[in-house]
């Protein structure tokens, strides 16, 4: 388990000041954001209860395109160009799709390191509680006193700190969230693998990311009321992986308000995790540097922050046509594992390869890496581009 690096003792400071930004979030999504905002001598200050880099809460796997356009190469551990699914359980079979684009799997302390080096910004450990709005700047509550500033993200994950999910149902298992858990044993494989399996999970999927020299195990179920543990032990104990390095978390699989009193949210937070997949972290980026945009054309006097909770609400609705598309396959997951012969017949479908790289190009066009070179003036690009 990750071990806390917030300030304790007579390093935990009263924590106040006015900012022109404050991103509470110091992971894809809050990084992303203030990436944006590098060179725009806004006075930016982020917040995280964990110091940056430091709890990871998923396989940490990406297109490989998104990574490299965003400078973020040099935390990459390993490559494919082919996703291997395994069913079962009675008649067990493995098929190989062969995917248009690579993907790959990082070190996520490094990949926020380097994110973060793009950035210009104050940082804090701080405990977000909450906050009081403002009509000209709002209040954000931390465990270590009150900040104020007229722009604020929330960038801190499902549990959405600064509004409300799903209605006001805010804890699980009645939120509208799935479940994951996954270990991280040392070990080797040269393939990213999914298994539709009902013997793990009724309604999901299990996972082996190889990352150079561990391997990422794990099962995520869209049911949040089935439990994880015992079947990623399952998984691990048949796969010959340690049952070591416990991580997991709840994943939105429905999209939430981008915008909620007058405060942006991004990530998580916002539902930008992609359903049937349950993919988050290029989605995460892609909203966030969307936001980031927003949030410096404010600091630049180009538009209003009005105007920019607006384009940015706009902007993330008009994605609501793929994530209720991929909702809908989520939702058709369990139906399909139980039956394994329509299972069967399904994954022998997608072998396709046009059938296959149509829906690898569709799945793909929710959230392209092109979207990261619109930042190519971007302050520190040369810098970005070595790192690359």
């Amino acid at each position: 388990m990750p071990v806390r690096a917030t300030k304790r003792g007579p390093e935990r400071t009263p924590l106040s000041g006015s900012y022109d930004v404050v991103i509470c979030g110091a992971s894809f999504a809050g990084l992303a954001a203030a990436r944006e905002l590098a060179g725009s001598s806004a006075d930016v200050l982020v917040l995280d209860r964990y110091e940056i880099g430091e709890r990871q809460t998923s396989a940490c796997a990406a297109p490989t395109a998104w990574l490299e356009n965003l400078g973020l190469g040099g935390a990459i551990r390993q490559t494919f160009t082919e996703l291997v699914v395994h069913t079962g359980p009675t008649r067990p079979r493995t098929v190989r799709w062969p995917m248009p684009y690579e993907f790959s799997t990082f070190d996520y302390r490094e990949l926020c390191a380097l994110l973060a080096g793009q950035c210009d910004f104050t940082f804090e450990t701080a405990k977000v509680e909450g906050i009081r709005r403002g009509e000209a700047e709002h209040v954000v509550v931390t465990d270590r006193g009150e900040l104020r500033a007229p722009l604020v993200v929330d960038a801190l994950g499902w549990r959405r700190a600064l509004g409300t999910i799903d209605g006001g149902l805010v804890q699980p298992p009645e939120a509208l969230l799935s479940r994951g858990l996954e270990i991280h044993p040392p070990g080797a494989s040269p393939d990213l693998a999914l298994y539709l399996d009902r013997r793990y999970v009724r309604a999901g999927y299990g996972w082996c990311f190889p990352a150079g020299d561990e391997v990422r195990v794990g099962v995520g179920s869209f049911e949040p009321r089935d439990h994880v543990k015992q079947p990623t032990l399952a998984l691990a104990a048949d796969l010959g992986a340690e049952p070591l390095g416990f991580q997991g978390n709840w994943i939105p699989h429905v999209l939430r308000r981008a915008v909620e009193g007058d405060v942006f949210f991004a990530g998580d937070s916002a539902g930008h995790c992609l359903p049937a997949t349950a993919e988050g972290i290029r989605t995460a980026l892609y909203f966030g540097l969307a936001c980031g945009r927003e949030l410096r054309g404010v600091v630049e006097g180009r538009r209003t922050r009005a105007e920019a909770l607006a384009r940015y609400a706009a902007f993330s609705d008009a994605h609501a046509r793929p994530f209720r598309m991929l909702k809908r396959s989520q939702d058709l997951v369990g139906p399909i594992v139980a039956r394994e012969r329509l299972l069967r017949l399904v994954v022998r479908a997608l072998c396709n390869r046009r059938l296959l790289d149509r829906f690898f190009a569709r799945y793909m066009s929710v959230a392209p890496p092109e979207f990261a070179l619109a930042t190519a003036a971007h302050p520190r690009a040369d810098r970005i581009a070595a790192l690359a």
